[in-house]
């Protein structure tokens, strides 16, 4: 079994600790190699960062998961980037439940109507579609329920193509979610994705001007935009 249950744990990087969900798992693998356990359900010990790209990077490239695991521990190059397609992937194979469970609507016409008829809990806009398209359904949003408008999340982690594999159909640009439990379980596991991809520096940034942390950021029931993965 593995060690996921307790207490917080504490980051072989920077030394912070949280809970186990507010941060990624690590086991060893036979071969010696690092896995990523973002389900925190490999058996054995498992080592423990902080949800961020850049840690898991630092980590890699530092051999810190070899001074946590006390042996030869090999951690690839693209460590960061392999986590980051599993949280990905997760995060899709969550919306596509959702889907399956009637709890998504796609198009422009059909989110709109949905907005009208009440009980949306997210919109989703294709990273790669047109910024109006965006802006036309937060008016529509706003105007049927003014300031608590902030409080429906707003995801663009997904480029189009993606979400045409998700959903089963072509073309998705814009998507709504209604209320319901696996809405609930998607917008978890896209908010640990967009958390894993916020840069550090923009997170110390925010917090010193008074503003909620970036791990904070994305919660259900408060404002949010879920960002896009950061380059480089």
């Amino acid at each position: 079994m593995s060690d996921e249950a307790g207490s917080e744990r504490t980051c072989i990087v920077t030394g912070m600790k949280d809970v186990p969900e507010a941060m990624l798992r690590f086991a060893l693998g036979p071969d010696g190699s690092v896995v990523p356990d973002i389900r925190r359900k490999l058996p054995g010990r498992g080592v423990w960062t902080r949800l961020s790209f850049e840690t898991v990077n630092r980590a890699a490239l530092k051999q810190a998961f070899s001074r946590a695991f006390r042996a030869k521990a090999e951690a690839a190059a693209s460590l960061a980037e392999a986590v980051d397609a599993l949280l990905e992937r997760d995060a899709l194979q969550s919306l596509s439940i959702a889907n399956k469970a009637g709890l998504v609507v796609a198009g422009a016409f059909k989110v709109d109507a949905a907005i009208e008829s009440g009980g949306v809990a997210a919109l989703i806009q294709a990273s790669d579609g047109a910024p109006d398209g965006a802006a036309k359904r937060a008016q529509v949003l706003t105007a049927k329920l003014g300031l608590e408008a902030k409080a429906v999340a707003r995801v663009d982690l997904f480029t189009s193509r993606q979400l045409d594999l998700a959903l089963g159909r072509a073309n998705v640009i814009h998507a709504a979610l209604k209320q319901g439990a696996a809405s609930s379980a998607f917008l978890a596991r896209a908010d640990r994705l967009r958390r894993y991809r916020v840069r550090e520096a923009d997170a110390t940034t925010r917090t010193e001007r008074g503003g909620a942390p970036a791990d904070e950021a994305g919660t259900l029931g408060r404002p949010t935009k879920l960002a896009e993965k950061p380059s480089g």
